[in-house]
């Protein structure tokens, strides 16, 4: 009984979602909430929270804003972070590397240390994207050894590839 019982409890679990300004953190938001329906936004000066169900998991979503007078204030979300959802502008080659900077410096606090990391490569349908292995080695992800990682090309304004990420992320986030 112990593994159907187990397969049947619902699981929380708290995701952080962020990126640098622009990279579409709260249109992914939304179009996981709301599905295929359209979604218009506009920046995110502080933070957005939402919560929803994907089959047994019930996701409590914080998605703070990317501007760089705001980053510093990333880490007060991380407490209990059990999955951070780092959303990167595939199409934006000249920010990269300050996206990786940015990743880098979430990961290694202490209190992100258990969280599973899902990089979402947004906007892959525009012609000079980067590809998931441009963005793999532009991230630096091969550093990262004490947690499961993940790269999904993403379009936030289709919904192409969101679910995926987001099935992987239900499979491989851990109880705190």
């Amino acid at each position: 009984m112990g593994g159907v019982a187990s397969r049947l409890r619902k699981k929380d679990v708290r995701l952080l979602i962020a990126g640098l300004d622009s990279a579409g953190k709260t249109t992914i938001l939304y179009k996981l909430k709301k599905g295929h329906r359209s979604v218009n936004t506009l920046p995110t000066l502080n933070f957005n929270v939402e919560n929803w169900r994907y089959k047994n998991v019930h996701f409590s979503v914080w998605d703070v804003g990317g501007q760089d007078s705001i980053r510093p204030l990333w880490r007060h979300y991380y407490t209990g972070t059990q999955g951070l959802i780092y959303v990167v502008d595939s199409n934006d080659r000249d920010r990269v590397r300050k996206a990786a900077e940015e990743l880098h410096k979430m990961i290694l606090d202490n209190e992100m240390r258990f969280a599973s990391l899902l990089v979402l490569a947004n906007k892959i349908d525009l012609p000079h994207s980067l590809s998931v292995e441009e963005v793999t080695r532009e991230l630096r992800l091969d550093e990262i050894k004490d947690r499961e990682w993940k790269v999904q090309p993403t379009c936030a304004i289709s919904g192409e590839g969101l679910w995926l990420g987001l099935k992987w992320l239900a499979a491989n986030v851990k109880s705190i």
